[in-house]
């Protein structure tokens, strides 16, 4: 059992970056966080950036916005349940998304090459600047915006990946130009910790993405169920999952795979009916809960019983748990995003982001605040919009 660290009593946690009183009584500065996010520009932008099945293949096809949300709802409770404060846990989900940029991580990986002497482009390292600097809402009296002002503890618990820049590292959670507020909101936090809320948001978010992307790869047409139970296509599952959890061997894959279809619940074939849709969306559910369940009892057994928040506990996610996860990540990988047409369109986004910001910049310094601000306008673009500005500027 982990020693407990710092919890929210120990440090001003409800702390924002600049003083704001109250405009309402009776509500908790975290209720305020979950508001402020919730009605804020970057959040509704969601709604235009695709998740993984891109809108008209369907007729209910998630996208960010539907994604943040059904990630809260999960965290909200899983939260609930570990005893950490539910508007905290439920703003870290909505806002870990705000910073993507249109067409998800084919956008993201463009921008990474525009952005690579500027500060470099990541998108959880984004949402970090959108919060705290480009969602206009609240300023310094400097005259600095300071985005939605959140207080420390949402802030942090937002922070998946609590750390800067790094040569060899992918991921990172704020750019260099940020260091003054991260160092501000990870005041006396363990170095490269994430707080057990911001644990709590990335496994839910894990989750939702797992089994809500096998959901629209079955209703899209993408995946026929009965394709998992062939030892060809189970080989390149392991392969996929393999590389996402290292040391993962094909024999853990097939017996998580074993594990899943073996359910009394999990849907033997999809044909578009009523009541096949019913099983589908009953299938989801038993996932949800059976992937949150297990991280809950798990991190119960470790760490007691009991309020646990901030740096009191760590979540633990049983491995075979974060096997059947992964395989089910594996599974969306194979089906949608590896697909010969989602392949070609990747491409012809890519070059789309790319061609982009070389018009923006075209008449610039090039400096590396030039990069930025681009970068930083792009980011907040939708599919839609970052189509129709790339056809407009073509034209010119």
């Amino acid at each position: 059992m982990r020693t407990p660290g710092p919890t929210l009593s120990d440090e001003p946690a409800e702390e924002r970056w600049v003083a704001e009183p109250a405009k309402r009584p009776g509500r908790t500065a975290y209720q305020r966080d979950r508001a402020r996010v919730l009605h804020s520009s970057a959040l509704r932008r969601l709604a235009g950036k695709t998740q993984v099945v891109v809108p008209g293949e369907d007729d209910f096809p998630r996208t960010r916005l539907t994604h943040s949300l059904e990630c809260a709802q999960i965290g909200r409770e899983l939260g609930a349940a570990l005893g950490a404060d539910p508007d905290l846990v439920e703003t870290a989900c909505l806002a870990h998304d705000l910073g993507h940029p249109p067409f998800g991580h084919t956008g993201e990986s463009a921008l990474a090459e525009v952005a690579a002497d500027a500060g470099g482009f990541e998108g959880n390292a984004q949402s970090l600047r959108v919060l705290t600097r480009l969602e206009a809402k609240a300023f310094a009296p400097s005259g600095r915006s300071v985005g939605l002002n959140l207080t420390r503890a949402a802030l942090d618990a937002s922070c998946k990946y609590p750390w800067p820049r790094a040569d060899g590292v992918a991921k990172y959670g704020v750019y260099d130009d940020d260091l003054d507020v991260f160092g501000w909101l990870r005041a006396g936090a363990p170095e490269g910790r994430p707080c057990l809320e911001a644990q709590v948001m990335d496994w839910s978010d894990d989750i939702a993405y797992s089994v809500h992307d096998l959901e629209d790869a079955v209703v899209a047409g993408h995946l026929d169920l009965a394709s998992l139970r062939d030892p060809a296509e189970r080989a390149v599952l392991a392969g996929l999952t393999g590389r996402r959890v290292p040391g993962t061997d094909a024999g853990e894959v097939e017996a998580a795979l074993d594990r899943l279809l073996g359910t009394s619940w999990w849907p033997q074939s999809y044909d578009g009916s009523h009541r096949s849709l019913a099983g589908l969306k009953n299938a989801t559910s038993q996932l949800i809960g059976r992937f949150a369940q297990a991280a809950e009892h798990a991190t119960r057994a470790a760490a007691g019983p009991g309020p646990l928040t901030r740096y009191g506990a760590d979540l633990v996610v049983p491995r075979e748990t974060r096997v059947e996860v992964e395989t089910l990540k594996a599974v969306a990988d194979r089906y949608v995003m590896s697909r010969d047409d989602a392949t070609r369109r990747y491409a012809e986004q890519r070059a789309l982001v790319r061609e982009l910001a070389e018009a923006l910049l075209a008449g610039t310094d090039r400096s590396p605040e030039d990069v930025r601000a681009v970068v930083d306008r792009i980011a907040q673009l939708t599919d839609a919009s970052a189509t129709a500005l790339h056809a407009r500027l073509s034209a010119r």
